[in-house]
């Protein structure tokens, strides 16, 4: 087994996909011609979009992301944190948490999505 792809739940897939590629480089691996669902290659593990109207059609309910109480966080790993910060930034994304360098030597910074998803930008451990 192996894990395969996360998706999250968004509003608009195709400005979700955009956003990723101008913040973090991610390229577009599929946007389904409903608009509904779209994938970016990442490296091994694909990061997916769905749309919330399609979740709601299929019997689910998925809530709203909010990165003061966040649930989970998606982690992008970077040789220069800084950086990649600012791309982010500049494609839209809101600061969270400047680098601050962890005790075991990470450099760990967080912005959240348009979305609301928390992201960590990090350097290799």
């Amino acid at each position: 087994m192996r894990f395969r792809y996360t998706i999250l739940y968004v509003a608009d897939v195709a400005a979700s996909l955009s956003f990723y590629q101008q913040a973090f480089g991610f390229t577009l691996k599929m946007l389904h011609e409903s608009g509904d669902y779209g994938e970016l290659q990442t490296g091994d593990t694909l990061l997916a979009f769905s749309s919330l109207s399609l979740m709601r059609q299929l019997g689910k309910h998925p809530g709203s992301a909010d990165p003061k109480q966040p649930i989970f966080e998606l982690a992008f790993e970077t040789e220069d944190v800084e950086l990649a910060l600012k791309q982010a930034l500049v494609a839209g994304a809101s600061l969270v948490k400047q680098p601050e360098t962890m005790p075991w030597g990470q450099v760990i910074a967080y912005v959240s999505d348009p979305n609301g998803f928390l992201i960590e930008i990090c350097s290799p451990v």
